[in-house]
C-alpha cells in the first residue's frame, strides 16, 4: 500500500511571512507545485498533509488562566494575517484547551482507544479507499474531484439537506462545501460504514473554522 504521504508541521503558523503563507495554496489545492521562470515552468510532486499551529493570540493567553495583555485590535490584526483563501484550505480545525497540571499525570481511562486502536482504525480506512479507487489514478478521498463525489461519496436526501442548511447558514465556499463532503467520506470510512451518514457530515461541518 503506496498511499501514505509526508506530513509536515508549522508552529506558530501566522508568524510566517504573508508570502509564505500563500504560496502553500497551490500545493494545498492542486498537490503539487509549479516554478515559472524565463526559459520554461517546471511541475513538482508536493503531496502532503499540513498540521499547523497557533496561538489564540499574540500573547498566548486568550482563554487562558493568565490574564490576556492584548488589545482586541492586537488580537484581529493576528487573526488577520491567515488569509480566506489559506484558511479555506484547512479542514479541520481543533481548538486546544488549557490543560490542568494535576490530570498531566493521570492514567488513561479505562476503554479509551489506545494509539495502536487509533492506528489500527486508520489503516483500514486506508484499505478501503485503496480499493475503492483501484480504477483510478487517485488513492485517498481527498484528491477526489467533484465529479468523483457523485460516485464514491453520494449523499442521501437527509444528509444533503443539512449540508445545505450548514452552507447557507455559516457562507460555505463551493471548495469548502466539497472539502466537508470529502472528510465526512473519511469520517465514515474510519467508522466501517458504507454510506456517509447525518453523524458524518455534522462532525465534519464541526472541525470547520469558527468565525467570530
Amino acid at each position: 500500500m503506496n498511499v501514505f504521504c509526508r506530513t509536515y508541521t508549522l508552529d506558530e503558523f501566522p508568524e510566517f511571512e504573508k508570502r509564505v503563507l500563500e504560496s502553500l495554496r497551490e500545493p494545498l489545492e492542486e498537490k503539487f507545485v509549479s516554478i515559472s521562470r524565463a526559459k520554461g515552468t517546471e511541475v513538482f510532486p508536493a503531496n502532503f498533509i499540513l498540521v499547523a499551529a497557533m496561538n489564540p493570540c499574540p500573547c498566548g493567553f486568550k482563554g487562558t488562566k493568565k490574564e490576556c495583555v492584548c488589545s482586541a485590535g492586537d488580537i484581529y490584526k493576528y487573526e488577520r494575517k491567515l488569509s480566506g483563501p489559506i484558511m479555506d484550505r484547512i479542514d479541520i480545525f481543533l481548538p486546544v484547551a488549557e490543560i490542568d497540571y494535576k490530570k498531566l499525570s493521570d492514567k488513561v481511562p479505562e476503554g479509551m482507544e489506545t494509539s495502536k486502536d487509533i492506528r489500527d482504525r486508520v489503516l483500514k480506512a486506508r484499505e478501503i479507499q485503496e480499493k475503492r479507487f483501484a480504477d483510478k489514478k487517485i488513492n485517498t478521498n481527498s484528491e477526489m474531484s467533484a465529479k468523483d463525489l457523485e460516485k464514491f461519496a453520494p449523499l442521501g436526501e437527509k444528509e444533503k439537506n443539512l449540508l445545505n442548511s450548514a452552507a447557507t447558514r455559516i457562507s460555505l465556499s463551493p471548495r469548502a462545501y466539497h472539502r466537508i463532503i470529502k472528510l465526512a467520506r473519511t469520517i465514515a470510512d474510519l467508522a466501517g460504514s458504507e454510506d456517509i451518514q447525518e453523524k458524518h457530515l455534522a462532525e465534519a461541518l464541526g472541525y470547520r473554522e469558527k468565525k467570530n
